[in-house]
């Protein structure tokens, strides 16, 4: 654009063309089509002429290698895998954000692939990203997650949960006020390394700290105590992948009819086989093996173990 202009007034000047068949010639010197001249040129004019030629030229090498480097150094996949990315996390919803691609969340990534729970990795160093093959590899964010905006990127508006595993507490503190502010009904769990970042994170608005040295020397302490129990446990918990036979069913997934009433009301052991084994108070009080009088009220949980069939039959009792 810039050389029609500079060629359409250059000939109006130094040949005294018409506008018309200024703006003309420019178009067929730029175009290098080979059309003669629209009318004699001067000496200055040639010049000019040559000008626009070897300018047209340029430029125009200028632009491939330009789209070269572009294709070639990668830049244009770069571009369209950003898209496709966020095209993928705009359709999430009540996924998990992992934040910091580390030990502990490669763990919390593998423990959620079990399950086929959808989840988003932000990490900011980007070779550890392009290392990362797990199920939803497509999933992955290269960015700060200290950042609002790379945070709302990840769908924390849409999110369940938000687990933090910086190494740093000071940023894991940081990440736990900026989604608790983005998100206040987003559940947060962080790591913690030094002693007392836990009360400041919970402050900060984490529901759960985990401090993966202290967890892992009791869990280490209580195989030699008690081995076949605590490998049982593993079994049922989270790590049991698919095989899961514990589960947390809080109030708001039991139907209105079923709520407010007993365990015993429930008859969950008759209808499905499953055993009640721990209950939540509303106060956040835990009781093992709780008696058939309590009753499920407004914010409590109960915790069931049985089969998977049986959970399965169970979940489709109290949602009839």
């Amino acid at each position: 654009m810039g050389l029609l202009i500079i060629g359409t007034i250059g000939y109006i000047i130094i040949d005294n063309y018409k506008p018309v068949n200024a703006f003309y010639m420019t178009v067929i010197t730029i175009a290098t089509v080979g059309y003669g001249e629209v009318e004699p040129l001067s000496t200055a004019g040639k010049i000019f002429t040559s000008f626009l030629i070897i300018t047209s030229f340029g430029t125009f090498a200028y632009a491939v290698s330009a789209i070269t480097k572009f294709v070639i150094d990668g830049e244009f996949n770069q571009f369209y895998k950003n898209k496709k990315l966020t095209s993928a996390i705009d359709k999430l919803s009540d996924h998990v954000i992992i934040c910091g691609y580390g030990r502990n969340g490669r763990q919390a990534a593998q423990i959620l692939k079990k399950h086929d729970k959808r989840f988003v990795v932000v990490e900011n160093n980007d070779k550890i990203t392009t290392t990362v093959s797990h199920k939803f590899a497509d999933l992955v964010l290269n960015g700060d997650g200290t950042q609002d905006e790379t945070l709302l990127k990840a769908g924390i508006l849409r999110a369940k949960a938000l687990i933090t595993t910086l190494p740093i507490d000071a940023d894991n503190l940081f990440i736990v006020l900026t989604a608790r502010n983005l998100n206040s009904k987003l559940t947060i769990i962080s790591r913690a390394s030094d002693d007392g970042s836990d009360a400041k994170l919970k402050i900060a608005g984490a529901n759960n700290v985990i401090m993966p040295d202290k967890v892992g020397g009791a869990h280490m302490a209580s195989l030699v105590m008690k081995p076949d129990v605590m490998e049982f446990v593993d079994y049922i918990t989270a790590q049991g992948g698919d095989n899961n036979n514990l589960e947390e069913i809080t109030f708001d997934r039991i139907n209105d009819v079923l709520k407010n009433k007993t365990l015993k009301e429930l008859e969950i052991r008759n209808k499905s086989g499953a055993n009640i084994i721990g209950f939540k108070t509303a106060t956040g009080e835990y009781i093992v093996n709780p008696s058939a009088d309590t009753k499920i009220i407004p914010h409590s949980k109960i915790f069931v173990l049985g089969t998977p069939e049986q959970i399965r039959k169970l979940n489709l009792i109290l949602a009839e």
